[in-house]
């Protein structure tokens, strides 16, 4: 797995986290949901993403997007 697919599938299970949280717990925590959806979209357009970082501090091989 490199870093691309990392950053897409931590940000989906985030997405879907933050879904069943507002579910069962409390609608706050769309905000996360907000959160990972902007930060997706400044990604795409500056190349920045604080978990591509994270992930290549583990060690995950680079991908296209993030290297």
């Amino acid at each position: 797995m490199n870093i691309d697919r990392a950053v897409m599938a931590f940000a989906g299970a985030l997405i879907l986290a933050s879904l069943a949280l507002a579910y069962l717990l409390s609608p706050w925590w769309l905000l996360l949901t907000a959160f990972v959806g902007l930060n997706l979209l400044q990604s795409s357009f500056t190349g920045f993403c604080p978990a591509a970082i994270v992930f290549r501090k583990l060690g995950v091989p680079g991908g296209c997007a993030f290297r």
